[in-house]
Order: structure tokens, then sequence, then C-alpha cells
């Protein structure tokens, strides 16, 4: 996949994460256990430790909603509270969101036209303009 380069701001952690799109244009998000973060929902992301951008893309939308998935293209990077963030865009493979990890309390999955109302944090703003950009 072509990507551009990762160029993180210094003092910010590598993260990576994925937007997973259905054929009918809805999203995946999901609903961080206790809110972490200050998050109601938002999409799956992690720290990179160890593994490739894209690899740990991949393993945090199993670990956070339970789906296996093939990313399809570079989104776009997005400076966080504490990480620089790499997200891709995805399709749905396989999987289940009953086998969500302990991270996440539910799994949702929404009409891209109504992400503004589900995501609270201003984080995700970004990647909801990104996707409009996309025509997602």
């Amino acid at each position: 996949m072509d990507e551009p380069a990762f160029c993180p701001p210094a003092g910010y952690k590598r993260a990576a994460g994925v937007v997973i799109r259905e054929p009918d244009g809805r999203v995946w998000i999901v609903a961080p256990t206790n809110g972490f973060g200050g998050y109601q929902a938002t999409f799956p992301k992690g720290t990179v430790s160890g593994k490739s951008m894209q690899a740990t893309a991949m393993a945090e939308a199993f670990e956070e909603s339970g789906l296996k998935v093939r990313l399809t293209s570079h989104l776009v990077d997005v400076k966080r509270s504490q990480s620089y963030t790499r997200y891709y865009l995805a399709e749905r493979l396989d999987g289940n969101p009953a086998d969500m990890g302990w991270e996440s309390q539910a799994v949702l999955l929404v009409p891209t036209g109504q992400l503004a109302t589900v995501l609270n944090h201003r984080n995700d703003k970004p990647i909801i303009e990104a996707l409009k950009k996309e025509g997602v």
C-alpha cells in the first residue's frame, strides 16, 4: 500500500488506528470501557510497539472490535492528546463484535452522516473530515 512518510512530532507516541467500512457506507466504532480517555466512542487505535503501523492497526481492530480487517488505504495522520496516529481505511473480512476485548464495552455500526453526533471527542473530528474528503 502506498502511504506517505510518518513523522510524529517530538514527544508524541506513535500510534495506528483504523476506520472499518461496510459496503453500505456504515463504519464500525468502539465504546472504550469506562469512557477511557474521555471517549464515549471512537475508532480502534493503539500505540505502536514492536509491530509495523499496518500490523498495529489490524491488531487493534481485532482487539477492540472483534473484527478482522484488510487495510485498503491511508486515510489521515492525526495529532491526538498523547499520540500522533496514522489512520487507515479498512474493510471487514471476518470476525464478530462479540469477540471484542476488555478495552471496549460496546461496538457500534454507525452511518457516516451520524459520526459527528456519536463521536464526542475533539480528536476524532479530523478523522471525520478526512472521511468526508474521501467521499465516505
